[in-house]
């Protein structure tokens, strides 16, 4: 049923496998009851880090897996299938990978990357506000420097995992030059204070982050000040996007089988509903957005990996694709199990739900769509 993985390699389609068994064991079966407890287990995440999944983006030399784009995408859609919240915890985690990997100096490197590929340290991204979400410029928290250390103030919300996290990637700027800095959860200065009760991926473990007087040594500036914006987030937010694209996918793969098996299940009128002209229509029309959506993420994993002029374009492209299709999946199939998509024993509403939440983390549907335009409009003008 998985249309558009028959071009993978073997390679990938045996890690496709491997990363569907992993799912199918230890992640679908619990998410009913994670996002009823608002809250992952620790197992759960200790289980991805000794499956080498934590990391991902983690070169061997550092104890990771040293996964390609492709495979890392289907490993985003293999845990998106199941859970959205495991999936969210795995694209904030890989972000802080990311950017240590590619902005920290060898010291940084050699500290954090073997941590945090074993999953021993897990690391949440820092960069939303109160005041502050899509328009990143406008963060408000600051990073004064003070002899050897940096005092940081101010406010993050919204942060993905950080209920348990061990280092957090914050942003802050210094008279407006923005900086990243690795702190770790027990430093002085830092205080943690979860939300609950979100609309979606309820077992993401959100709170909000709250620096006074936050001392950090300089050692925990990643890259130079200044950089933070331009290089360090947006790197790691295109890897956040491009991972919340393939999570999509998985979602919308788990709504299409959800309503294909109740479907053809459930009996009204004489028949299985799977034999109703207007069911099957909004199956058709899944399965039809599931496979353009998984083709998307490819081409923007192949043209990611090529350093390809349009690699940008085509990750926002994948991204604004596959979770307005996987929203769109959602509802239809609360829409086919009628009065039991709604029961929150059943895995529709949770999908419904957090199906929201994709359309609004790492770019929301309407910053996607205008950000698309400017990107396309830019490269045509170029051509002339």
């Amino acid at each position: 049923m998985r249309v558009g993985v028959e071009s993978l390699s073997d390679r990938h389609a045996k890690a496709m496998e491997s990363f569907l068994e992993f799912t199918a064991s230890r992640i679908a079966p619990y998410a009913g009851d994670w996002d009823n407890a608002r809250r992952l287990p620790r197992d759960v995440i200790s289980a991805l880090g000794e499956a080498g999944h934590l990391g991902a983006l983690v070169p061997a030399e550092y104890g990771g897996s040293g996964m390609d784009l492709i495979e890392f995408g289907l490993l985003n859609e293999a845990i998106g299938t199941g859970c959205s919240s495991v999936r969210s915890v795995v694209t904030v985690h890989s972000m802080v990978c990311r950017a240590v990997q590619r902005w920290g100096s060898r010291e940084q490197r050699e500290r954090w990357l073997p941590r945090l590929a074993s999953g021993e340290w897990v690391g949440a991204f820092a960069l939303s506000e109160p005041g502050a979400g899509n328009d990143a410029a406008r963060i408000g928290t600051t990073a004064r420097r003070d002899g050897e250390h940096y005092v940081l103030d101010g406010t993050k919300k919204w942060i993905t995992y950080a209920q348990a996290a061990d280092v957090f990637l914050v942003f802050g700027h210094d008279e407006g030059r923005f900086a990243a800095f690795l702190v770790e959860r027990d430093t002085p200065g830092l205080t943690v204070v979860p939300i609950d009760d979100v609309l979606g991926t309820r077992a993401s473990m959100l709170a909000e982050l709250r620096f006074t007087g936050c001392r950090v040594p300089r050692t925990a500036l990643l890259g130079r000040v200044g950089f933070g914006l331009s290089a360090v987030a947006t790197d790691a937010l295109e890897i956040g996007r491009y991972s919340v694209a393939w999570g999509s996918v998985g979602l919308a793969q788990a709504c299409l089988e959800a309503s294909v098996r109740y479907a053809g299940e459930r009996r009204q009128f004489g028949a299985p509903l799977i034999k109703h002209q207007l069911i099957q229509r909004l199956i058709t029309d899944m399965a039809t957005s599931v496979s353009a959506a998984r083709l998307l993420c490819v081409q923007a994993g192949e043209l990611k990996s090529a350093d390809h002029p349009d690699a940008v374009t085509a990750v926002w492209m994948a991204k604004y694709f596959a979770s307005t299709a996987a929203s769109r999946a959602a509802s239809d199939a609360v829409q086919i199990q009628g009065a039991n998509g709604c029961d929150p024993a059943g895995s529709a509403q949770r999908l419904f739900r957090d199906a929201k939440i994709a359309e609004i983390i790492e770019g929301s549907t309407q910053i996607q769509q205008t950000t698309i335009a400017s990107l396309v409009s830019q490269a045509g003008a170029g051509e002339d």
